[in-house]
């Protein structure tokens, strides 16, 4: 009998916050592979998620663990190094090694590639910007081929918030990109940019989700208020909330808006503030995090999701937000701001995606308005069109989803 081919999937964060990992172990396990996951421990709320990703997932999974909790040592200990390398880098300049690069950038870099090299594999695949350095020295030390996924344009993640730290992912990069057996990467724009940067070719997968079944048609008595939908893992500023509050005030109507995550820095008690000042007609709601398999399901019951992203950084202009995909996948119509990474999508699906001017209120409520006027006949509509188009392209199974990224894995095991 044949044995399995082999594959360590890595990933520098929860596997848990990092649902594009986890659907492509999902899916290199249906298609037979012996898998293997690495993941990283230090959030006490992501771990309780795992958790629950655990329940129905039965392959091979270890853990770097940095937790306060359980893992305080290494916490420590990586911490330390981190900022003695990242002295070191900054002196030797452009001709850092990648060992050094590799632990400035990432806190756990040395764990990742002791977890990846503990046991055999015929492939490593990584995943997140501070895995990839892990997946190309284990590489280097085994033998073993590497590929690398680029969710994030990573060296223009933080802008001008931290530049140093976008020119040290750019050294990463550098390094490590041409090695790869293959790149696939999350957006149209973001492929170009990476080609434009540094000559390489990437395969465009999409963040989309399994294609749940059909969503119940949804009747809305009138009268009824309007209930906005935004999630992410953390609730914070320069998400376009704020925006989002203002549109709901300029509606003048009964809105509820709902919010999804982990709050950061009492971003929830200033929205209610600016709530109560420029929306008195806005219910505004908070909801705890959840794992990702649970997220299509949660947007039933909602009647638009809000895809605000801001293009504060040269990624958030090319990325396009994980929310756009989950919404069409529960029937949810999309209100996005205009970005080009989200415009792709929009441009495909003109009835299910709407655009409006990025963190521009008086764009989003005039959005909003078009949909909500009269008996919201074009409401469903649009949700009609949210599903179809989730349907039609916009999924997991589709050839160009799941499909090439198979394709992608086979050729790279038989090269």
């Amino acid at each position: 009998m044949k044995s399995r081919a082999r594959i360590t999937l890595v990933t520098a964060g929860h596997l848990s916050t990092c649902p594009r990992m986890l659907r492509i172990a999902d899916a290199l396990n249906a298609d037979g592979y012996a898998i293997r996951v690495v993941s990283t421990r230090f959030l006490d709320w992501a771990t309780d998620a795992d958790t629950a990703v655990r329940r129905t997932r039965h392959w091979p999974w270890v853990t770097v663990d940095y937790s306060r909790r359980s893992g305080n040592r290494t916490r420590v200990w990586s911490g330390l190094r981190m900022r003695a390398v990242g002295v070191i880098g900054r002196a030797i300049g452009t001709a850092v090694p990648l060992s050094i690069a590799g632990n400035a950038y990432s806190r756990v870099h040395s764990e990742l590639v002791r977890a990846i090299r503990r046991e055999p594999a015929d492939l490593i695949y990584a995943g997140t910007g501070t895995a990839l350095a892990a997946a190309a020295a284990a590489s280097r030390r085994t033998g073993v081929p590497y590929a690398l996924d680029l969710e994030d344009f990573h060296s223009g993640e933080n802008g001008d918030a931290d530049p140093a730290r976008d020119a040290l992912a750019e050294k990463v990069e550098r390094r490590v990109l041409p090695g790869a057996r293959f790149l696939t990467t999350a957006s149209e724009p973001m492929q170009a940019a990476y080609r434009a940067k540094y000559g390489v070719a990437a395969t465009v997968i999409h963040n989309v989700l399994p294609l749940p079944s059909p969503p119940q048609p949804r009747s809305r008595p009138s009268g009824d208020p309007l209930r906005l939908y935004w999630f992410s893992q953390t609730i914070g500023t320069g998400r376009g909330l704020e925006s989002a509050v203002r549109a709901c005030g300029l509606l003048s109507r009964r809105c509820e808006l709902h919010l999804r995550g982990r709050e950061a820095h009492g971003c929830l008690d200033s929205l209610r503030d600016l709530q109560r000042s420029v929306a008195p007609l806005l219910t505004l709601e908070h909801h705890p995090p959840a794992p990702p398999d649970d997220m299509v399901r949660l947007c039933a019951g909602y009647d638009v999701g809000l895809a605000t992203e801001l293009p504060t950084s040269p990624n958030k202009v090319v990325c396009i937000s994980n929310k756009i995909f989950t919404y069409l996948a529960a029937g949810l119509p999309v209100a996005s701001s205009d970005t080009p990474g989200q415009r792709v999508i929009a441009e495909q699906d003109p009835q299910a995606v709407r655009l409006f001017r990025p963190d521009d209120a008086a764009s989003l409520a005039e959005l909003l308005r078009c949909w909500t006027t009269g008996d919201d006949a074009a409401l469903s509509a649009a949700s009609r069109a949210a599903w179809n188009a989730a349907a039609r392209r916009w999924h997991w199974e589709h050839a160009e989803e799941q499909g090439a990224l198979i394709a992608l894995v086979r050729g790279a095991l038989t090269t």
